[in-house]
């Protein structure tokens, strides 16, 4: 009779845990449904209330966090939407389209070398010739470029710029990336592509230009920033360029109205205050410069050549100890600029300190003497044929 009780007493208690098992079970669907349901309709807040009240019971279903962190990243909280990826992806890393969230949330909040990783491994599992490659190409290509990985940037956008010939962007991005890893000649086929999609693009004008003054093709260089500048002459810095090429050839006259056109467009432009007083400085014009170079030093602080030339006006209106200040703020930005230490060797010579200008001399004399070895090595020469170094330049040479 005892053991009749028990087992149905045994079969009552099943039953209503099966009972309440199922309920739970029941409950538990309903506030996924919920959950998606109030996703669909765009409320972040009650979706998320759901989805949390659904993982409680269901720890190790990676479906909440990856919808938590969808919702997140609809927010644009992608710092916060990645742990919750991440979380997702070690249950369960073959759910349909979370490393790609994963990347793209890692990607705008700016963590590029986290979302590498993860665009690598994508670009491994995505079929050849499909829509997703190019995808994760340019991403990779962008992800590199903005950690200043010019090459590895390069790589990727040159196969993108590839695959689809119109797009204007991605070539742009690539004639970038090109020139800041130095492969010159290839700029300049890919110059020539930017200008059969924009014949007048003086962006591409420009950067063309730099890439033929890296390989020393100065009157080349000053043609294309003579277009850009022809082309679109509010284009920022296309002004500077052309009259920084110019200066360099010593067209100083030239050179200062495009500085000016610089600072016509941008009146903060230190950059072109500094030339304009060191053109002037080349051609005896102290006090014209002497303004330019203390509203420029104001900008910034860091341009050693600012400080050089206010060196040099100091210096010619006898002020010795304002000279020697600005000379050695100068050679302490820029210790290998040969003519600081050739200032500052004459200054000190003229200051009766014969010790401190025989360092500064012998300075320069050391820079300039090894720049001429290379020189000669670069061209074939040999350090024992290479000739003695050339005396420091003149007051006149640009510096």
């Amino acid at each position: 009779m005892i053991g009749k009780l028990q087992t149905k007493l045994a079969v009552a208690l099943l039953l209503a845990a099966t009972s309440l098992s199922a309920q739970t079970a029941a409950q538990s669907d309903q506030l996924r449904q919920s959950a998606i349901a109030f996703e669909q309709q765009g409320d972040a807040a009650e979706a998320e209330q759901a989805w949390r009240a659904y993982l409680k019971t269901h720890p190790e279903n990676p479906e909440p966090y990856a919808h938590l962190g969808l919702l997140e990243a609809r927010q644009q909280h992608y710092k916060e939407a990645v742990p919750l990826y991440r979380k997702a992806l070690a249950l369960n890393p073959h759910i349909e389209g979370l490393r790609l969230n994963l990347a793209l949330a890692l990607f705008k909040a700016g963590d590029l070398k986290g979302a590498i990783p993860q665009l690598n491994l994508l670009l491994k599992t995505v079929k050849p010739n499909s829509p997703e490659i190019l995808r994760d190409k340019i991403l990779l290509g962008m992800a590199h470029y903005g950690l200043g990985q010019y090459a590895e940037a390069a790589s990727y956008l040159k196969a993108a710029a590839d695959a689809e010939p119109q797009n204007l962007p991605i070539r742009m991005t690539l004639a970038h990336s090109l020139l800041w890893s130095k492969q010159y000649s290839k700029v300049l086929e890919v110059y020539k592509e930017i200008l059969a999609l924009d014949p007048d693009s003086a962006e591409a004008d420009m950067l063309a230009g730099e890439a033929l003054d890296e390989t020393k093709d100065t009157p080349g260089a000053i043609e294309m920033f003579r277009k850009a500048v022809k082309t679109k002459p509010d284009q920022p810095n296309a002004h500077f360029g052309l009259g920084y090429l110019l200066w360099t050839q010593k067209q100083y006259a030239e050179a200062m109205s495009e500085f000016k056109a610089e600072l016509a467009l941008d009146p903060n432009h230190a950059q072109s205050m500094l030339y304009i007083a060191d053109s002037q400085v080349q051609l005896n014009q102290y006090d014209d410069a002497k303004p330019l170079l203390e509203r420029a030093v104001k900008l910034d602080p860091s341009l050693g050549l600012a400080h050089l030339d206010l060196g040099i006006v100091a210096s010619n209106e006898g002020r010795n100890e304002d000279a020697l200040r600005e000379f050695l703020t100068a050679e302490k930005l820029d210790p290998g600029d040969v003519n600081v230490h050739w200032r500052l060797g004459r200054l000190y010579r003229a200051m009766g300190k014969k010790a401190e200008a025989k360092v500064e001399l012998d300075k320069a004399s050391s820079i300039t003497r090894s720049a001429d070895q290379e020189l000669y090595r670069k061209i074939g020469g040999s350090q024992a044929a290479s000739p003695k170094a050339e005396p420091a330049p003149s007051a006149t040479d640009p510096k």
